[in-house]
């Protein structure tokens, strides 16, 4: 698959976040990625990170862009930890298989010893209100700030 313009699959759910016409809880953005709270999470403060192009693997991402988003991967599971006081972050990127958005997408997702997840078994964890999603993106975004500041 070739790269589409700037979030112009006019089907894919999160091209319609990059353009803004998705609510979704954004916790990072620059001119290559969109970070967003997963509406389905593993556990609160679970992120996924996109390319703001279109692409539908990792395969298709284009070799400049690989070092860019993974630099990305690093700010935001730093980002996750802190703001999420968790004791690591697990990352993930599905290639077809298991990927329910046709859009790369990596996951972030704040882990605590002893928090339950096993195998490949994961209930999600959804936010209880509208607030409570709120009060996560803010604590990541925080913590964002902050590491961008160091």
């Amino acid at each position: 698959m070739t790269a589409m313009q700037r979030g112009k699959s006019e089907q894919c759910r999160f091209c319609q976040i990059i353009r803004g016409e998705r609510e979704s809880c954004v916790v990072f953005e620059d001119d290559a990625s969109l970070a967003f709270l997963d509406h389905r999470p593993l556990f609160h403060g679970h992120c996924l990170l996109v390319p703001r192009d279109h692409y539908e693997t990792l395969t298709d991402l284009p070799a400049h862009l690989v070092p860019v988003l993974f630099v990305n991967v690093r700010i935001i599971a730093l980002a996750v930890e802190q703001g999420m006081a968790a004791d690591g972050t697990f990352i993930a990127i599905n290639n077809r298989v298991s990927q329910s958005v046709p859009h790369l997408h990596i996951h972030i997702v704040p882990r605590r010893k002893k928090d339950g997840l096993r195998g490949f078994f994961w209930p999600r964890q959804p936010y209880t209100d509208r607030e409570s999603m709120l009060k996560t993106q803010h604590a990541i975004r925080s913590a964002i700030a902050r590491l961008q500041d160091e």
